[in-house]
């Protein structure tokens, strides 16, 4: 009975060895075009098959902080013998890279994670691919772009953070504090709101342009505001030290790291909520196909998400209870070129200047 026993698991083993073979070799002999839109229940296990063989992945990501870090471990945990390599840089570094990369024809990133901008450039310039992904289901169709093919998405967000409205409690009473745009122009707030003269500061400009008109914009000027040549993050710092009794500049997670310290702020969305958000692609000519396509199912997937959250991003996948607007979708790049060249000339002309 032992010997019939250790056949058994013999025979079991090698069964085991020549299953991951074959799917490795069915990995290896499907183009990247047919890989990418591969939607069977099998998916996962090809994709791993074929990145095992592969060895690696090349991920080139905006996230700051520990979040790629951790993402990065996540993956390599979930998936032995796939090592990630991360370039963490700016939109703006990213693109050079990649352009430049391209046009010498040497081909090294597999999946990017970065903000709207960089997605419409490498769109436009044909250097991602359409690809399915299994969760596709629980993101809204405003957050996926669209492929050629139905069921095929060049990109989709992955992380969102939501830009609303932070107030100092010592220094503005709650009934005082806005819970809409209008609510900006109480006459007792004038002279005590800030504006982050970064690309946030940009974008809520853009929003109350958008949504409140030419007049309620020389409705704020008259309200004195501050613009202070710094990011969100560290007007947020101001805003809580009480230099600044409050700013419509400021992102919710950053409001919820310092909550966990004591700050004494409060949070508040406005009537409608500018959204920051990152995306994740893949390259049209990865040099790890497998891998660029199982990092993308991962990051969109439970575990990645779970990662993200863990370091107070939003997800597109849920409900906050309040409305999200994304300022680049349904615009090609020059069209929000144009808009973000005027938001920003706004924000400039908005109020007195801190540098």
């Amino acid at each position: 009975m032992k010997f019939f026993a250790n056949v058994s698991a013999i025979v079991l083993a090698i069964g085991l060895i020549l299953g991951s073979n074959a799917l490795a070799q069915s990995a290896k002999s499907m183009p990247f075009a047919q890989l990418a839109g591969y939607s069977k229940p099998d998916r996962e296990q090809i994709l791993f098959a074929g990145a095992k063989s592969e060895g690696k992945v090349t991920w080139y990501t905006s996230l700051a902080g520990g979040s790629y870090k951790q993402l990065a471990a996540a993956f390599e945990a979930k998936y032995p013998g796939v090592k990630v390599e991360a370039y963490r840089a700016t939109r703006q570094e990213m693109a050079a890279r990649i352009l430049a990369e391209s046009q010498a024809k040497r081909y090294i990133v597999d999946t990017i994670e970065s903000t709207m901008p960089l997605m419409k450039l490498l769109k436009d310039n044909k250097l991602v691919a359409p690809y399915y992904f299994p969760t596709q289901a629980k993101y809204p169709d405003e957050v996926k772009e669209k492929g050629p093919a139905k069921g095929l998405f060049y990109w989709a967000i992955d992380r969102e953070s939501h830009i609303g409205l932070a107030y100092n409690k010592n220094s503005v009473p709650s009934q005082l504090a806005p819970r809409n745009y209008e609510g900006l122009l109480r006459p007792e707030l004038k002279d005590k709101i800030g504006f982050a003269g970064s690309d946030t500061g940009v974008t809520v400009v853009g929003a109350m342009l958008k949504f409140k008109g030419e007049e309620y914009i020389k409705k704020i000027k008259a309200q004195n505001p501050i613009v202070h040549n710094v990011s969100g993050r560290a007007l947020l710092d101001m805003v809580i030290s009480g230099e600044i009794g409050l700013s419509p500049t400021t992102f919710r997670n950053h409001v919820e790291v310092s909550l966990k310290a004591g700050a004494p702020i409060e949070w508040v969305p406005m009537e409608v909520v500018p959204t920051n958000s990152g995306a994740t692609a893949v390259s049209l000519q990865p040099p790890h196909p497998h891998a660029a396509l199982l990092l993308a199912d991962f990051i969109l997937g439970e575990g990645g998400q779970k990662v993200l959250e863990e370091y107070q991003y939003g997800t597109p996948t849920k409900e906050y209870g309040f409305k999200r607007w994304y300022p680049e979708h349904g615009l090609t790049t020059e069209q929000y070129d144009k808009l973000d060249e005027r938001w920003n000339k706004l924000l400039q002309e908005l109020g007195r200047k801190s540098f």
